[in-house]
């Protein structure tokens, strides 16, 4: 095994295990108040809430498909996966051992994507020539892909509108995760595209033939091509036989104290999907997680009172659901509407010029 070159210098080693919305914003965040490490088994952040809309625009792609080195300026990048931990060190599935003083877990959920920024660009590119090409589009939720879902209903008009679709669901509504007047207001709103929905029933892929598929009622549907958006298993698999094994909860997340460290370690912190914090698993709510470890990071790598660390306090549900480029659902206390005023707020750049500024680059909001 080989083990990683530490720096020069007496500050903390911190090393942060994934790279998605919630570890690549803390890694920025500690780069210049420690010697950090981010290790992700790919090169690039992408933002997740863009990433369909990248699939219909690939142009959207070479904002919201951003280069770790981009914004860690001042910190290593390991291209590799997290294999094992232990108290001292994390272990990569190419054989390096990583040493730190703190760590960060943040794998939030498994899925599959190309190594590099490159090879993702690609990929969107081609996967709007392939759409351009079909005329039957079916899209497969189940009541868990609440991150799938937000952007199954944000991407739809921009080409799959123009063939015919259907969305087939489990669950008994849409949305499940946010009121019944979001649900049916998105509902009625997909039924006005003329998109077909079907509820309470599921699709199931391994009878899949030829653009043939079987549905749970016993129903066979020709499609062209299908997305599936049943969620994405939590990405804590690698732990389960390391020393944090009894520190993961039924469902295989971390269970955290309200400072956001993992129970019982000081130097361990969790953050994002990863997490048991009881509220839904959102963007923004991944992101205020990174920014209260950051703060408690720098007060526990310089000696300071845990008295002075922050508490994370769950968020109440509240959620904008864009519905195209201009329109968008949105549940706030008290009030639940849809149409184009809470579209400004989301529908067109999808926070990614906000989320681009946060990381300490251009945003370029590019004009519709």
């Amino acid at each position: 095994m080989e083990r990683q070159q530490e720096w020069e210098g007496d500050r903390r080693r911190v090393v942060v295990v994934g790279g998605g919305v919630a570890g690549s914003l803390v890694a920025k965040s500690l780069q210049f108040h420690g010697d950090v490490t981010l290790i992700d088994p790919k090169e690039y952040f992408e933002i997740p809430w863009a990433s369909l809309r990248a699939m219909v625009e690939p142009s959207f792609a070479q904002r919201s498909v951003i280069h770790h080195r981009d914004y860690l300026t001042n910190g290593r990048v390991i291209t590799s996966s997290a294999i094992s931990v232990t108290d001292t060190e994390v272990l990569t599935s190419e054989g390096r051992l990583v040493a730190y003083d703190y760590l960060v877990i943040a794998t939030g959920h498994a899925y599959p994507v190309p190594k590099t920024r490159l090879e993702r660009l690609k990929q969107c590119q081609a996967g709007k020539l392939a759409i351009e090409l079909m005329t039957y589009i079916m899209i497969d939720l189940n009541e868990n892909a609440v991150p799938a879902a937000l952007n199954l209903l944000e991407k739809l008009p921009l080409i799959i509108l123009a063939r015919r679709s259907l969305l087939v669901h489990n669950g008994f509504r849409l949305l499940e995760f946010i009121g019944p007047k979001a649900s049916y207001k998105a509902l009625d709103w997909l039924k006005s595209k003329h998109v077909e929905v079907k509820l309470e029933q599921s699709v199931n892929l391994n009878s899949a033939s030829e653009g043939k598929y079987l549905t749970s009622s016993g129903e066979t549907i020709r499609a062209d091509c299908h997305f599936l958006c049943t969620g994405n298993p939590i990405g804590s698999a690698w732990l389960k036989e390391t020393v944090l094994k009894h520190c993961l909860d039924d469902f295989g997340r971390l269970k955290v104290d309200e400072k956001l460290r993992v129970n019982s370690r000081k130097n361990i912190f969790a953050i994002g999907d990863i997490t048991d914090v009881k509220e839904i698993k959102q963007g923004y709510l991944a992101q205020k997680h990174a920014l209260v470890a950051a703060k408690n990071l720098k007060i526990a790598m310089t000696g300071g009172k845990e008295s002075k660390m922050a508490n994370y306090e769950p968020s109440s549900v509240k959620a904008i659901v864009s519905l195209g480029r201009r329109e968008a659902v949105a549940q706030i206390p008290l009030t639940t509407t849809i149409g184009i005023v809470p579209g400004l707020i989301k529908s067109k750049d999808l926070f990614v010029g906000k989320t681009r500024k946060q990381m300490g680059l251009d945003p370029r909001i590019v004009d519709a």
